[in-house]
Protein backbone atom coordinates (compact mmCIF):
# COMPACT_ATOMS: atom_id res chain seq x y z
CA UNK A 1 0.00 0.00 0.00
CA UNK A 2 2.04 3.01 -0.90
CA UNK A 3 1.34 6.95 0.27
CA UNK A 4 0.44 8.21 -3.12
CA UNK A 5 -2.40 5.68 -4.24
CA UNK A 6 -6.50 5.74 -2.90
CA UNK A 7 -6.15 2.65 -1.48
CA UNK A 8 -4.07 4.40 1.23
CA UNK A 9 -6.39 7.21 1.10
CA UNK A 10 -9.21 5.36 2.00
CA UNK A 11 -7.07 3.16 4.60
CA UNK A 12 -5.90 6.45 6.33
CA UNK A 13 -9.66 8.28 5.98
CA UNK A 14 -10.72 5.02 8.16
CA UNK A 15 -7.97 4.72 10.38
CA UNK A 16 -7.27 8.77 11.09
CA UNK A 17 -11.14 9.65 12.71
CA UNK A 18 -10.82 6.05 15.19
CA UNK A 19 -7.70 6.80 16.41
CA UNK A 20 -8.54 10.62 17.02
CA UNK A 21 -11.78 9.35 19.05
CA UNK A 22 -9.41 6.56 20.86
CA UNK A 23 -6.02 8.46 21.69
CA UNK A 24 -7.45 9.63 24.93
CA UNK A 25 -7.16 5.84 25.74
CA UNK A 26 -3.84 4.97 25.80
CA UNK A 27 -4.57 1.22 25.72
CA UNK A 28 -7.12 1.82 23.04
CA UNK A 29 -5.27 3.89 20.39
CA UNK A 30 -2.35 1.91 20.76
CA UNK A 31 -4.65 -1.18 19.97
CA UNK A 32 -5.97 0.51 17.29
CA UNK A 33 -2.64 1.53 16.02
CA UNK A 34 -1.61 -2.13 15.90
CA UNK A 35 -4.37 -3.55 14.36
CA UNK A 36 -3.91 -0.32 11.14
CA UNK A 37 -0.07 -0.97 11.40
CA UNK A 38 -0.68 -4.54 10.71
CA UNK A 39 -3.65 -4.29 8.00
CA UNK A 40 -1.37 -1.81 5.95
CA UNK A 41 2.08 -4.38 6.51
CA UNK A 42 0.17 -7.15 5.70
CA UNK A 43 -1.08 -5.21 2.75
CA UNK A 44 1.20 -7.01 0.30
CA UNK A 45 1.79 -10.28 1.78
CA UNK A 46 -0.33 -11.77 5.13
CA UNK A 47 1.94 -14.21 5.58
CA UNK A 48 4.82 -11.77 6.73
CA UNK A 49 2.94 -10.61 8.92
CA UNK A 50 4.19 -13.88 10.84
CA UNK A 51 7.77 -11.94 10.63
CA UNK A 52 7.15 -8.85 12.53
CA UNK A 53 4.92 -10.81 14.89
CA UNK A 54 7.99 -13.35 15.21
CA UNK A 55 10.71 -10.45 15.80
CA UNK A 56 8.47 -8.34 17.75
CA UNK A 57 7.47 -11.27 20.79
CA UNK A 58 10.98 -12.89 20.88
CA UNK A 59 12.23 -8.90 21.40
CA UNK A 60 9.36 -7.99 24.26
CA UNK A 61 9.92 -10.94 26.13
CA UNK A 62 14.16 -10.25 25.76
CA UNK A 63 13.49 -7.11 27.01
CA UNK A 64 11.80 -8.60 29.81
CA UNK A 65 13.88 -10.92 30.89
CA UNK A 66 16.78 -8.60 31.12
CA UNK A 67 14.55 -6.51 33.22
CA UNK A 68 15.35 -9.20 36.09
CA UNK A 69 18.42 -8.71 38.15
CA UNK A 70 19.50 -11.80 38.58
CA UNK A 71 18.84 -13.34 34.94
CA UNK A 72 21.77 -14.07 32.46
CA UNK A 73 21.40 -10.64 30.81
CA UNK A 74 23.83 -11.40 27.64
CA UNK A 75 21.88 -14.31 26.84
CA UNK A 76 18.51 -12.60 26.25
CA UNK A 77 20.35 -9.77 24.25
CA UNK A 78 21.93 -12.85 22.38
CA UNK A 79 18.56 -14.20 21.50
CA UNK A 80 16.68 -10.71 20.43
CA UNK A 81 20.40 -10.39 18.36
CA UNK A 82 20.68 -14.22 16.62
CA UNK A 83 16.48 -13.96 15.97
CA UNK A 84 16.41 -10.29 13.84
CA UNK A 85 19.88 -11.26 11.98
CA UNK A 86 18.88 -14.88 11.48
CA UNK A 87 15.29 -13.28 9.96
CA UNK A 88 17.05 -10.32 8.05
CA UNK A 89 19.94 -13.28 6.91
CA UNK A 90 17.93 -15.99 5.63
CA UNK A 91 15.58 -13.89 3.16
CA UNK A 92 17.95 -11.13 2.36
CA UNK A 93 21.48 -12.77 2.35
CA UNK A 94 20.92 -16.70 2.13
CA UNK A 95 20.79 -16.95 -1.85
CA UNK A 96 23.76 -14.56 -2.57
CA UNK A 97 25.35 -16.72 0.27
CA UNK A 98 24.18 -20.07 -1.35
CA UNK A 99 24.98 -18.95 -5.09
CA UNK A 100 28.84 -17.61 -4.23
CA UNK A 101 28.79 -21.13 -2.29
CA UNK A 102 27.84 -22.95 -5.45
CA UNK A 103 30.13 -21.23 -7.80
CA UNK A 104 33.58 -22.11 -5.65
CA UNK A 105 32.28 -25.68 -4.78
CA UNK A 106 31.70 -25.73 -8.60
CA UNK A 107 35.34 -24.28 -9.44
CA UNK A 108 36.89 -26.45 -6.56
CA UNK A 109 35.30 -29.60 -7.71
CA UNK A 110 34.39 -30.37 -4.23
CA UNK A 111 30.87 -32.05 -5.60
CA UNK A 112 28.60 -29.81 -3.25
CA UNK A 113 25.78 -27.44 -3.50
CA UNK A 114 23.42 -25.38 -1.38
CA UNK A 115 19.32 -25.44 -1.72
CA UNK A 116 18.61 -22.62 -4.08
CA UNK A 117 15.02 -21.44 -2.87
CA UNK A 118 12.95 -18.56 -4.50
CA UNK A 119 12.75 -16.11 -1.39
CA UNK A 120 10.84 -13.28 -1.90
CA UNK A 121 12.14 -10.57 0.24
CA UNK A 122 9.48 -8.78 2.52
CA UNK A 123 9.19 -5.14 2.42
CA UNK A 124 10.67 -3.26 5.26
CA UNK A 125 12.21 -6.41 7.35
CA UNK A 126 15.71 -4.56 6.80
CA UNK A 127 13.64 -1.68 8.76
CA UNK A 128 11.64 -3.16 11.58
CA UNK A 129 14.50 -5.85 12.72
CA UNK A 130 16.79 -3.09 13.81
CA UNK A 131 14.28 -0.49 15.13
CA UNK A 132 13.24 -3.88 17.59
CA UNK A 133 16.70 -5.32 17.62
CA UNK A 134 18.41 -1.58 19.07
CA UNK A 135 15.64 -1.64 21.76
CA UNK A 136 16.88 -4.96 23.34
CA UNK A 137 20.64 -3.17 22.98
CA UNK A 138 19.83 -0.14 24.64
CA UNK A 139 17.67 -1.96 27.26
CA UNK A 140 20.63 -4.27 27.88
CA UNK A 141 22.96 -0.96 28.14
CA UNK A 142 20.71 0.69 30.83
CA UNK A 143 19.77 3.20 28.68
CA UNK A 144 15.91 2.59 28.81
CA UNK A 145 13.85 0.90 30.95
CA UNK A 146 11.61 -2.04 29.92
CA UNK A 147 8.46 -1.71 27.99
CA UNK A 148 5.78 -4.10 30.20
CA UNK A 149 2.81 -3.87 27.51
CA UNK A 150 3.39 -5.60 25.09
CA UNK A 151 0.36 -4.30 22.63
CA UNK A 152 2.58 -0.93 22.87
CA UNK A 153 5.41 -2.04 22.51
CA UNK A 154 4.29 -4.17 18.84
CA UNK A 155 2.69 -0.67 17.81
CA UNK A 156 6.67 1.05 18.32
CA UNK A 157 7.69 -2.04 16.31
CA UNK A 158 5.10 -1.68 13.77
CA UNK A 159 4.18 1.98 13.12
CA UNK A 160 2.28 2.27 9.42
CA UNK A 161 3.96 5.49 8.49
CA UNK A 162 7.55 4.39 8.84
CA UNK A 163 7.24 0.67 9.03
CA UNK A 164 8.18 -0.08 5.66
CA UNK A 165 11.39 1.93 4.72
CA UNK A 166 11.94 3.98 7.85
CA UNK A 167 13.02 6.26 9.54
CA UNK A 168 14.54 3.79 11.76
CA UNK A 169 13.24 5.02 15.17
CA UNK A 170 14.57 4.20 18.61
CA UNK A 171 12.61 3.49 21.37
CA UNK A 172 14.11 6.31 23.30
CA UNK A 173 11.88 8.30 21.10
CA UNK A 174 9.22 6.76 19.35
CA UNK A 175 8.07 3.99 22.33
CA UNK A 176 7.83 6.96 24.38
CA UNK A 177 5.46 8.98 22.66
CA UNK A 178 3.68 5.95 22.33
CA UNK A 179 2.89 6.08 26.29
CA UNK A 180 0.80 9.31 26.60
CA UNK A 181 -1.85 10.88 24.90
CA UNK A 182 -0.69 13.02 21.50
CA UNK A 183 -1.24 16.63 21.17
CA UNK A 184 -3.40 16.61 17.62
CA UNK A 185 -2.65 20.66 17.56
CA UNK A 186 -3.52 22.58 14.19
CA UNK A 187 -0.18 23.49 13.74
CA UNK A 188 1.35 19.68 13.95
CA UNK A 189 -1.69 19.17 11.57
CA UNK A 190 -0.66 21.69 8.91
CA UNK A 191 3.24 20.85 9.07
CA UNK A 192 2.44 17.33 8.69
CA UNK A 193 0.11 18.14 5.64
CA UNK A 194 3.00 20.39 4.50
CA UNK A 195 5.63 17.69 4.74
CA UNK A 196 3.21 15.11 3.44
CA UNK A 197 2.69 17.33 0.22
CA UNK A 198 6.69 17.97 -0.19
CA UNK A 199 7.26 14.53 0.10
CA UNK A 200 4.43 13.27 -2.59
CA UNK A 201 6.28 16.01 -4.74
CA UNK A 202 9.37 14.71 -4.58
CA UNK A 203 8.24 11.51 -5.80
CA UNK A 204 5.76 11.64 -8.64
CA UNK A 205 6.98 15.11 -9.96
CA UNK A 206 10.85 14.84 -9.38
CA UNK A 207 11.78 10.82 -8.70
CA UNK A 208 9.34 9.13 -11.52
CA UNK A 209 10.49 11.51 -13.55
CA UNK A 210 14.20 11.64 -13.20
CA UNK A 211 13.97 7.59 -13.44
CA UNK A 212 12.83 7.96 -16.66
CA UNK A 213 16.03 8.95 -18.08
CA UNK A 214 18.25 7.05 -15.40
CA UNK A 215 16.30 3.58 -16.48
CA UNK A 216 16.80 4.53 -19.91
CA UNK A 217 20.53 4.65 -19.93
CA UNK A 218 21.10 2.00 -17.62
CA UNK A 219 18.33 -0.70 -19.32
CA UNK A 220 20.88 -0.39 -22.20
CA UNK A 221 24.36 1.83 -21.18
CA UNK A 222 26.24 -0.38 -24.29
CA UNK A 223 24.03 2.05 -27.00
CA UNK A 224 24.92 5.55 -25.09
CA UNK A 225 27.33 7.98 -25.16
CA UNK A 226 29.68 8.71 -22.00
CA UNK A 227 28.16 12.16 -21.98
CA UNK A 228 24.33 10.50 -21.86
CA UNK A 229 26.24 8.04 -19.39
CA UNK A 230 27.15 10.81 -16.82
CA UNK A 231 23.93 12.17 -17.54
CA UNK A 232 22.33 9.04 -16.42
CA UNK A 233 24.13 8.63 -13.48
CA UNK A 234 23.31 12.38 -11.71
CA UNK A 235 19.54 11.52 -13.01
CA UNK A 236 19.72 8.16 -11.06
CA UNK A 237 21.72 10.80 -7.90
CA UNK A 238 18.88 12.75 -7.93
CA UNK A 239 15.91 9.91 -8.41
CA UNK A 240 17.20 7.59 -5.44
CA UNK A 241 17.46 11.11 -3.29
CA UNK A 242 13.70 12.20 -4.16
CA UNK A 243 12.89 8.86 -3.94
CA UNK A 244 13.96 7.90 -0.44
CA UNK A 245 13.85 11.30 0.85
CA UNK A 246 10.18 11.80 -0.79
CA UNK A 247 9.06 8.64 1.48
CA UNK A 248 10.33 9.59 4.41
CA UNK A 249 8.90 13.36 4.39
CA UNK A 250 5.20 11.49 3.86
CA UNK A 251 6.08 8.86 6.94
CA UNK A 252 6.50 12.27 8.98
CA UNK A 253 4.21 14.21 7.30
CA UNK A 254 1.34 10.92 8.33
CA UNK A 255 2.77 10.67 11.66
CA UNK A 256 3.51 14.51 12.59
CA UNK A 257 -0.53 14.69 11.37
CA UNK A 258 -1.33 12.16 14.35
CA UNK A 259 0.83 13.77 16.47
CA UNK A 260 4.15 11.82 16.11
CA UNK A 261 7.39 13.24 15.64
CA UNK A 262 9.60 11.17 13.43
CA UNK A 263 13.09 11.62 13.16
CA UNK A 264 14.29 14.02 10.30
CA UNK A 265 16.22 11.51 7.85
CA UNK A 266 17.68 13.77 5.22
CA UNK A 267 18.76 16.86 5.31
CA UNK A 268 20.25 18.17 1.93
CA UNK A 269 23.15 15.40 1.29
CA UNK A 270 23.96 16.50 -1.92
CA UNK A 271 25.33 20.31 -0.57
CA UNK A 272 27.71 18.63 1.95
CA UNK A 273 31.09 20.18 2.34
CA UNK A 274 33.14 16.44 2.79
CA UNK A 275 31.86 12.59 3.07
CA UNK A 276 31.73 12.94 6.69
CA UNK A 277 29.42 15.76 6.26
CA UNK A 278 27.62 13.89 3.45
CA UNK A 279 26.98 10.61 5.76
CA UNK A 280 25.54 13.47 8.76
CA UNK A 281 23.09 14.52 6.14
CA UNK A 282 22.23 10.78 4.30
CA UNK A 283 19.91 8.05 5.48
CA UNK A 284 20.60 9.89 9.02
CA UNK A 285 18.83 7.22 10.85
CA UNK A 286 20.62 4.04 9.65
CA UNK A 287 24.20 6.07 9.56
CA UNK A 288 23.15 7.34 13.41
CA UNK A 289 21.90 3.33 14.17
CA UNK A 290 25.65 1.66 12.26
CA UNK A 291 27.43 4.33 14.35
CA UNK A 292 25.88 3.84 17.98
CA UNK A 293 25.54 -0.46 17.62
CA UNK A 294 28.60 -1.36 14.94
CA UNK A 295 30.93 1.36 15.23
CA UNK A 296 31.08 2.41 18.93
CA UNK A 297 30.64 -1.36 19.92
CA UNK A 298 34.14 -2.25 17.66
CA UNK A 299 35.78 0.38 19.85
CA UNK A 300 35.02 3.96 17.88
CA UNK A 301 38.56 5.99 18.03
CA UNK A 302 38.61 5.11 21.52
CA UNK A 303 42.36 3.01 20.29
CA UNK A 304 44.93 4.38 17.73
CA UNK A 305 44.99 5.93 14.36
CA UNK A 306 44.77 2.30 13.04
CA UNK A 307 41.49 0.63 15.13
CA UNK A 308 39.69 3.87 14.39
CA UNK A 309 40.18 3.57 10.63
CA UNK A 310 39.71 -0.04 10.47
CA UNK A 311 36.56 0.27 12.37
CA UNK A 312 34.67 3.01 10.54
CA UNK A 313 36.10 0.94 7.12
CA UNK A 314 34.32 -2.18 8.58
CA UNK A 315 31.22 -0.02 9.49
CA UNK A 316 30.42 1.65 6.16
CA UNK A 317 31.76 -1.37 4.46
CA UNK A 318 28.63 -3.34 6.92
CA UNK A 319 26.67 -0.94 5.77
CA UNK A 320 26.88 -1.21 2.38
CA UNK A 321 25.88 -4.65 1.99
CA UNK A 322 22.86 -3.65 4.59
CA UNK A 323 21.43 -1.99 1.03
CA UNK A 324 21.82 -5.28 -1.30
CA UNK A 325 23.00 -9.10 -1.07
CA UNK A 326 25.07 -8.16 -3.84
CA UNK A 327 28.58 -7.52 -4.73
CA UNK A 328 27.58 -4.13 -5.86
CA UNK A 329 26.49 -3.07 -2.79
CA UNK A 330 29.54 -4.40 -0.90
CA UNK A 331 31.65 -2.06 -3.57
CA UNK A 332 29.56 0.66 -3.08
CA UNK A 333 30.04 0.81 1.09
CA UNK A 334 33.76 -0.03 0.25
CA UNK A 335 34.26 2.91 -1.99
CA UNK A 336 32.82 5.38 0.90
CA UNK A 337 34.83 3.50 2.97
CA UNK A 338 37.87 3.69 1.47
CA UNK A 339 37.11 7.69 0.43
CA UNK A 340 36.35 8.57 3.87
CA UNK A 341 39.46 7.49 4.82
CA UNK A 342 41.35 9.22 2.72
CA UNK A 343 40.00 12.18 3.79
CA UNK A 344 39.34 12.16 7.30
CA UNK A 345 42.60 14.10 8.25
CA UNK A 346 42.20 15.99 5.28
CA UNK A 347 38.78 17.49 5.62
CA UNK A 348 40.33 18.80 9.24
CA UNK A 349 43.40 20.51 7.84
CA UNK A 350 43.14 24.68 7.73
CA UNK A 351 43.64 24.45 3.89
CA UNK A 352 40.83 21.88 3.45
CA UNK A 353 38.39 24.75 5.23
CA UNK A 354 40.03 27.36 2.65
CA UNK A 355 38.58 25.25 -0.20
CA UNK A 356 35.80 27.42 -1.47
CA UNK A 357 32.32 25.92 -0.58
CA UNK A 358 30.79 25.43 -3.87
CA UNK A 359 34.09 23.25 -5.15
CA UNK A 360 34.24 21.23 -2.32
CA UNK A 361 30.17 20.63 -2.88
CA UNK A 362 30.90 19.65 -6.06
CA UNK A 363 33.72 17.42 -5.39
CA UNK A 364 31.75 15.60 -2.94
CA UNK A 365 28.22 15.26 -5.12
CA UNK A 366 30.66 13.86 -8.12
CA UNK A 367 32.17 11.26 -6.59
CA UNK A 368 28.77 10.09 -4.86
CA UNK A 369 27.62 9.69 -8.23
CA UNK A 370 30.41 7.70 -9.33
CA UNK A 371 29.92 5.36 -6.65
CA UNK A 372 25.91 5.62 -7.61
CA UNK A 373 27.26 3.50 -10.62
CA UNK A 374 27.64 0.52 -8.08
CA UNK A 375 24.19 0.92 -6.76
CA UNK A 376 22.28 1.03 -9.49
CA UNK A 377 24.25 -1.07 -12.11
CA UNK A 378 22.98 -4.16 -12.02
CA UNK A 379 26.13 -6.19 -11.63
CA UNK A 380 29.66 -5.40 -11.04
CA UNK A 381 30.80 -6.38 -14.49
CA UNK A 382 28.09 -3.68 -15.97
CA UNK A 383 29.15 -1.03 -13.17
CA UNK A 384 33.02 -1.50 -14.59
CA UNK A 385 32.04 -1.18 -18.11
CA UNK A 386 29.77 2.11 -16.90
CA UNK A 387 32.62 3.66 -15.49
CA UNK A 388 35.53 2.49 -17.57
CA UNK A 389 33.71 4.42 -20.57
CA UNK A 390 32.88 7.75 -18.38
CA UNK A 391 36.69 7.78 -18.15
CA UNK A 392 37.81 7.41 -21.57
CA UNK A 393 34.90 9.38 -22.83
CA UNK A 394 33.52 7.66 -26.06
CA UNK A 395 31.73 9.85 -27.79
CA UNK A 396 29.59 6.57 -29.67
CA UNK A 397 26.53 6.02 -29.04
CA UNK A 398 23.15 7.74 -28.32
CA UNK A 399 23.40 11.16 -27.24
CA UNK A 400 20.21 12.42 -25.61
CA UNK A 401 21.16 15.56 -23.24
CA UNK A 402 17.99 15.63 -20.63
CA UNK A 403 17.61 19.75 -20.55
CA UNK A 404 14.21 19.54 -18.84
CA UNK A 405 15.98 17.69 -16.04
CA UNK A 406 19.35 19.67 -15.47
CA UNK A 407 16.87 22.94 -15.34
CA UNK A 408 14.73 21.51 -12.33
CA UNK A 409 18.60 20.20 -10.97
CA UNK A 410 19.76 23.57 -11.03
CA UNK A 411 16.36 25.21 -9.38
CA UNK A 412 16.69 22.69 -6.75
CA UNK A 413 20.35 22.65 -6.29
CA UNK A 414 19.64 26.43 -5.66
CA UNK A 415 16.87 26.60 -3.22
CA UNK A 416 18.68 23.39 -1.44
CA UNK A 417 22.38 26.09 -1.20
CA UNK A 418 19.50 29.00 -0.02
CA UNK A 419 18.20 26.42 2.50
CA UNK A 420 21.83 26.36 4.15
CA UNK A 421 22.20 29.89 4.07
CA UNK A 422 21.45 33.32 5.78
CA UNK A 423 18.72 33.42 2.70
CA UNK A 424 16.72 31.05 4.41
CA UNK A 425 15.08 33.62 6.07
CA UNK A 426 13.21 34.34 2.39
CA UNK A 427 12.06 31.03 2.16
CA UNK A 428 10.83 30.73 5.17
CA UNK A 429 8.69 33.28 4.44
CA UNK A 430 4.48 32.87 4.12
CA UNK A 431 3.84 33.94 0.61
CA UNK A 432 6.87 32.00 -0.45
CA UNK A 433 5.98 28.77 0.95
CA UNK A 434 2.57 29.26 0.06
CA UNK A 435 3.59 29.85 -3.23
CA UNK A 436 5.68 26.87 -3.45
CA UNK A 437 2.68 25.34 -2.20
CA UNK A 438 0.81 25.58 -4.94
CA UNK A 439 3.36 25.62 -7.76
CA UNK A 440 3.16 21.57 -6.20
CA UNK A 441 -0.24 21.07 -6.08
CA UNK A 442 -0.86 22.31 -10.02
CA UNK A 443 1.84 20.59 -11.08
CA UNK A 444 -0.01 17.26 -9.00
CA UNK A 445 -2.85 18.11 -10.20
CA UNK A 446 -2.12 18.53 -13.99
CA UNK A 447 0.97 16.78 -14.62
CA UNK A 448 1.27 13.84 -12.51
CA UNK A 449 0.79 10.45 -13.90
CA UNK A 450 -1.17 7.45 -13.17
CA UNK A 451 1.31 5.12 -12.83
CA UNK A 452 3.72 4.98 -9.92
CA UNK A 453 7.30 3.58 -9.22
CA UNK A 454 7.84 1.42 -6.59
CA UNK A 455 9.74 3.14 -3.69
CA UNK A 456 13.29 1.92 -4.16
CA UNK A 457 14.35 2.02 -0.85
CA UNK A 458 11.51 -1.14 -0.86
CA UNK A 459 13.79 -3.33 -1.95
CA UNK A 460 16.47 -3.19 1.17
Amino acid sequence: MLFHTWEFMIFFLIVFPVYLFLKKNNRYMNTWLLIASYFFYGWWNPLYLILIIISTLIDYCAGIGLSRPKARRYGWLIMSMVNNLFLLGFFKYYGFFAANFNELASFLHLGMRAPLFDITLPVGISFFTFQSMSYTIDVYRNRLKVETNFIRFASFVSLFPQLVAGPIERASNLLLQLEKEPEVKKKMISDGLSLFLVGLFKKIALADFMAKYADKVYNSPGEFSSLALVCGTIAFAWQIFFDFSGYTDMARGIAKFMGFELMINFNNPYTATGLRDFWQRWHISLSTWFKDYVYIPLGGSRKNKFHTYKNMMLTMIISGFWHGAAWTFLIWGTLHAVGRALTMELEEKNFYQRIPRLAKQIFIFAFACLTWVYFRGRSVTEANGILARIFRWDTAGRMEIPVVMFIMIGIIWIYELMFNSSSRKILELAPVRIGLALVMLVYIAFFATAAHNQFIYFQF
